[in-house]
């Protein structure tokens, strides 16, 4: 994924995902509760299905949709890479990005709203799995 990353990603959002034109997609940890916390993709995100959709539906920026699904897979395991979430040679599809556990998983509180239906995270999941099938 880093090729495709440096081709596709990096002049926006940096060579390590530090950012740039385009947000910082890497760091962050430990610092949502601080006075500046710096949300990034490791630091923010709940859920890792959410990055591959994101990138498959509105990435690059220039050229929305061009990626294929395992290119999306790959830069989706180098950004997660980037943030110590999986190691260098990890490879993604579907069944292993909805295993993994993002660090503000349980970061997010359930809306108040009496409109909004309260569900868990297992529902979450199912939907971005869902997501995640649709764009195949």
């Amino acid at each position: 994924g880093r090729d495709i990353y440096v081709q596709q990603c990096a002049s926006c959002h940096g060579a390590k995902g530090e950012g740039g034109l385009g947000d910082k997609l890497a760091g962050g940890k430990n610092t949502l509760a601080s006075d500046k916390p710096v949300k990034t993709v490791g630091s923010y995100w709940p859920y890792a299905p959410t990055l591959f959709d994101y990138i498959r539906r509105a990435m690059p920026l220039t050229a929305p949709q061009t990626l294929t699904n395992d290119q999306v897979y790959a830069v989706t395991a180098y950004v997660l890479q980037l943030n110590g979430l999986v190691p260098d040679d990890a490879t993604m599809d579907a069944k292993s990005l909805a295993a993994i556990r993002m660090p503000n998983r349980d970061g997010f509180v359930p809306d108040p709203r009496p409109d909004v239906p309260q569900s868990g995270g297992d529902e979450k999941t199912s939907a971005q799995q869902k997501a995640i099938k649709q764009a195949h």
